[in-house]
């Protein structure tokens, strides 16, 4: 009669197997909501700049002998503020929708035909907040020349 040893696993082993899987599990569940702030951080700032390239867009098809812009109604050299919700559209009120606000704010004395803007798109818009002195969770900030030489 020969003797056969089985192979298995000890409590001690199972137990620390155990224990390592676990803290390893905890560090990766404590990394998920920086994740997920990440992740919706990113997507908030690429729509903002998408945003922002809609607006430029449409100052740059602005012929040259009109004022005021087609699609976003800005008038060259006037500072404007817009509203925009999640599905990109505008309002020049706050909605309470909104998402996003677009700042417009152009140069004081611009040379003959040459003008700039500031484009600025905050969010959450900063008139939404509660706080005393509002905070955006996300900022973006565009600079933009416009050559209107006839």
């Amino acid at each position: 009669m020969r003797k056969q040893s089985l192979a298995s696993f000890s409590l001690v082993e199972v137990t620390l197997a155990l224990g390592v899987a676990a803290f390893c599990l905890i560090a990766v569940f404590g990394l998920m909501p920086v994740g997920v702030q990440t992740n919706r951080n990113a997507a908030s700032q690429t729509a903002a700049t998408n945003i922002m390239a809609a607006v430029v867009a449409d100052l740059r098809a602005t012929p040259k002998g009109v004022n005021t812009s087609v699609q976003f109604a800005i008038t060259f050299g006037t500072a404007k503020t817009l509203y925009f919700d999640g599905a990109g559209q505008a309002s020049t009120s706050l909605q309470p929708n909104s998402r996003y606000q677009i700042n417009v704010t152009w140069n004081a004395s611009p040379p003959a035909g040459m003008q700039w803007a500031n484009v600025k798109a905050t969010w959450p818009p900063t008139v939404v907040q509660t706080s005393p002195t509002p905070v955006p969770s996300g900022s973006t900030e565009m600079f933009v020349a416009f050559d209107r030489n006839p």
